[in-house]
């Protein structure tokens, strides 16, 4: 099975400094691609000259995480494509047992490994951890992280299992999955495409798995802290976006509950001083609203549509039912 190991980039040299020899050391003969989503500090020239077996795809215009792999991939012929992001260690043998699930179960198309912190390595980290599920309101949550609380790893997650989503950090996916499903919503420009793209591969009747026997470390927010409101304005925006373009929930009912709750969010982060924050929530909806047009149009075009939730309310459950880990809910 041919395999692409491919890192978006932007203005990410030191990341590369720090992480690609990992990647290069533990690739096992696959082939390694670097897209430049139009980068202006020297990161083409680092790879070019300190990384010659690896291969740079430059693009003109910096689109985004989704954007920047729609347009790079293109230029990338394979069976399966190793989305990366430039701030995760791989580590000895991480791509055997995702190699070996793919051959073996011909319905599973989307895997994920488990996903550790770099600065606690005991720790899950908050992208993606044990694998991706969503509430019916859309809130996404993990194996391993819930909101802010975050497991240590004790392998009780080194199963493989059927998830909702894969985190867009470390996301193996079949190429020609990816080009059937019309690659990443570029619309969304970052934040919570690889949960559209799952379900949407799911509303087609594929399976999205976790491979915990598979650990790669990830650093998180390199490149847009968890400080930044457009961070917020993203999350809460494109949560949005999924929910209405793939849900099998009554939209009215869903979008009213969620504009109550998004409403609370952005209370609470007025009471805590960050009113910058509370302002992105308010900016994440119009935009919403401003998109409706085409989102109905997508859920018009594709009528089947999986059931996305394993329990009713995830915010319920961490905030007033107080359960902080998954094995609780």
């Amino acid at each position: 099975m041919k395999l692409a190991i491919v890192i978006l980039n932007w203005n990410g040299q030191q990341l590369l400094e720090t992480f690609l020899p990992s990647v290069v050391n533990f690739a096992d003969g696959h082939t390694i691609y670097v897209i430049d989503n139009a980068s202006t500090d020297t990161s083409v020239s680092y790879i070019e000259t300190q990384f010659p077996s690896v291969n740079c795809i430059k693009l003109e215009h910096n689109s985004g995480y989704a954007g920047g792999y729609n347009e790079g991939l293109k230029q990338i012929d394979t069976d399966v494509y190793c989305l990366l992001n430039s701030d995760i260690e791989v580590t000895e043998n991480w791509l055997n047992p995702i190699i070996d699930t793919f051959k073996t179960e011909v319905n599973t198309v989307i895997i994920q490994p488990k996903i550790l912190d770099y600065h606690h390595k005991n720790k899950f980290e908050y992208a993606g951890a044990g694998g991706g599920f969503i509430d019916q309101l859309g809130y996404p949550y993990c194996r391993g992280r819930i909101f802010e609380s975050l497991e240590e790893d004790k392998g009780q997650y080194n199963d493989q299992k059927e998830i909702f989503w894969a985190s867009g950090a470390c996301l193996f996916i079949r190429a020609k999955t990816f080009k059937d499903l019309g690659g990443f919503d570029s619309k969304f420009f970052a934040h919570m495409e690889e949960i559209d793209l799952c379900w949407r591969a799911q509303n087609k009747g594929l399976t999205v798995a976790y491979v915990g026997t598979s650990t790669v470390y990830h650093v998180g927010a390199a490149s847009l802290k968890s400080s930044d409101p457009k961070k917020t304005f993203l999350n809460f925006r494109n949560s949005l976006y999924t929910l209405v373009k793939n849900t099998d929930k009554s939209l009215v009912l869903v979008v009213l509950l969620r504009l109550i709750l998004d409403g609370i969010v952005g209370l609470r982060f007025l009471l805590q001083a960050k009113p910058k924050h509370m302002i992105a929530i308010i900016k994440a909806h119009g935009s919403f609203y401003k998109a409706l047009p085409y989102l109905l149009q997508f859920r018009h075009l594709h009528s089947i549509r999986k059931s996305h939730h394993q329990i009713p309310s995830i915010v319920w459950s961490y905030f007033v039912r107080n359960k902080k880990y998954f094995n609780k809910l």
